[in-house]
């Protein structure tokens, strides 16, 4: 945490030159008071200024962003992480060159790491608001792979009338297999498999007559 100690003729003009420098306002920080200010003697010997310790309060976005640089600077990667809140969490999208490391075979060391630091900012902040990590923009790409998938997967499920299997996803990715699913007609999708090995399963709504066969489709 960002902290500094600044002097003044009074407590408040203290406080104030501290923020000034830090470039925060006052309900982002503690202030701890060092020392009164005195007048001295007739006003004139003695005399002291205020002297206060500010410290900038730990918010969760922002132990968000260092967390994310410290794990970057341990693998040596330089990387920018740009902080915006939005309606469904607190988003941090990382830039940087060859970061690949940070996202991991479809999307695995991503997934762990966002989920590292929603754990640690519950140490730090009363704050629940989720925390999503991208890391050049790999999960806008990654929603329109899967929405491609569960496109291809339901149109053979409607022309075979037999039911597809998709291989293991996270809960969110299948999520947006779900949600692909229901714009279109003639299909539907449930999940089938206990976690980590939970997949999605193409539904037509109508099979020809003989034993049910279920196909698997392979990720992108």
């Amino acid at each position: 945490m960002r902290s500094l100690e600044m002097t003044g003729a009074t407590v408040e003009d203290a406080v104030a030159a501290a923020l000034a420098q830090l470039g925060v306002s006052r309900n982002d920080v503690d202030v701890e008071v060092l020392e009164e200010p005195a007048r001295g003697l007739f006003g004139l010997f003695g005399q002291r200024d205020a002297r206060v310790r500010v410290t900038v309060r730990q918010t969760r976005a922002g132990f968000a962003r260092e967390f994310i640089e410290e794990v970057a600077r341990c693998l040596d990667l330089p990387v920018s992480v740009k902080v915006s809140q939005q309606e469904d969490g607190i988003h941090l999208d990382v830039t940087g060159y060859n970061i690949g490391l940070l996202i991991g075979r479809r999307g695995a060391t991503l997934n762990a790491l966002q989920y590292l630091v929603n754990v640690a900012a519950n140490r730090v902040s009363d704050e629940r608001k989720p925390i999503i990590i991208d890391v050049e923009g790999y999960r806008q790409r990654r929603v329109q792979a899967l929405e491609s998938l569960a496109r291809r997967a339901a149109q053979r499920a409607r022309r075979t009338g037999t039911r597809v299997a998709l291989e293991p996803m996270t809960a969110a990715e299948r999520r947006i297999v779900h949600l692909a699913v229901q714009r279109m007609g003639g299909v539907s999708s449930e999940s089938q498999g206990e976690e980590p090995f939970r997949r999605v399963v193409i539904v037509p709504h109508r099979r020809p007559a003989g034993p049910r066969r279920t196909h698997r489709a392979r990720q992108p």
